[in-house]
């Protein structure tokens, strides 16, 4: 089953120090390049992605929207910061999974039902996917955890929240 995943782009860039290093360098490029690495993670995976980028400052008076590569692109409108077109998309029951390090965010998606990961956290799964993208080789088909109820619980046992957040991480 493919996730439909939504990426609070700048804010994935600026946390991951592979990405940020190249910042210096080009705005456009490093967003290209991570366009690309996102294109590959999505052969191997077949999940439905949307990055959001933040268009506040200086973009344009609409919100804009791209297809590169099978990667769905959002540029927030002028005035507009990404987090707000996140928690609408969210709000609006799109997605499922959310890849961001900012709090706020995070905090509304929980509140309506979809999975946060970190930005780390997704890094590492799309530096795996690049490094099998690069061997050649596919990951192997993850297993899923099927829970049920019949238990009646451990007390040791991760809360709800956190074995849904665990099995996304697994997909990823």
């Amino acid at each position: 089953m493919a996730l439909k995943i939504i990426i609070d782009g700048y804010n994935l860039l600026m946390t991951s120090d592979r990405f940020r290093r190249d910042f210096i360098d080009s705005f456009e490029e490093t967003r290209n390049r991570f366009i690309e690495n996102l294109y590959n993670y999505k052969k191997l995976k077949g999940h439905d992605i949307t990055v959001v980028f933040d268009g506040w400052k200086s973009g344009y008076m609409t919100e804009k929207r791209e297809v590169i590569k099978g990667i769905k692109i959002v540029y927030s409108r002028r005035g507009e910061k990404a987090d707000e077109v996140i928690k609408r998309m969210v709000g609006n029951g799109d997605f499922s999974t959310v890849v961001t390090s900012d709090r706020d965010v995070a905090n509304f998606v929980s509140r309506h039902g979809a999975v946060v990961i970190s930005s780390g956290e997704f890094e590492e799964s799309l530096a795996m996917a690049e490094f099998s993208a690069m061997k050649g080789k596919a990951e192997e088909d993850d297993f899923e955890v099927i829970l049920t109820t019949k238990k009646k619980g451990n007390p040791r046992r991760l809360p709800k929240s956190e074995r849904r957040k665990q099995q996304r991480l697994k997909k990823l």
